[in-house]
């Protein structure tokens, strides 16, 4: 009896050269599939964090002007970076950033712009318009999916 059990180890040793292949071939389509999605996710990260760093600069944009009348004049990404220390202003560290200058532009006493720019160059403002409404735009960099900017340019 265990002259057969041998005797059957021995003629059923390992895979066949067709079975690997296949083996071979789920996993390659497995891994066409799930590759671009994690690609993607990278750009969709940077380009939140660029969104969070725009609503930031808001922010503190609002508490410049509580402090100076309801003015804005004078605004500039220094003094966003003074009034929240974690904008950063100038692109390093591989970080969102606000640019500086252009980064914030004042269109008159009671409005401004600030934008935002991801690692990957896309670009995210927040602008209050002169009766206080709020506009949100967006601009993907050439050759960029719009991983973060909806089709309509508006976040």
């Amino acid at each position: 009896m265990l002259y057969k059990l041998r005797q059957r180890a021995q003629d059923e040793r390992g895979f066949t050269l067709i079975e690997l292949l296949v083996v071979i071939l789920i996993i390659g389509i497995l891994a066409a599939i799930v590759i671009p999605s994690f690609l993607n996710q990278k750009g969709k990260a940077v380009d939140a964090a660029a969104k969070e760093l725009a609503h930031t600069a808001q922010v503190a944009a609002e508490s410049f002007a509580t402090d100076n009348n309801g003015s804005y004049v004078g605004l500039t990404p220094t003094v966003l970076n003074q009034y929240e220390g974690t904008i950063q202003v100038g692109s390093g560290n591989n970080n969102a950033y606000i640019a500086s200058p252009g980064g914030v532009s004042n269109l008159s006493v009671n409005t401004y712009t600030v934008t935002a720019s991801s690692t990957n160059g896309d670009t995210f403002s927040i602008t209050r318009n002169a009766n206080g409404t709020i506009a949100r735009t967006c601009t993907t960099a050439a050759g960029n999916q719009a991983t973060g900017c909806p089709a309509t340019n508006s976040w």
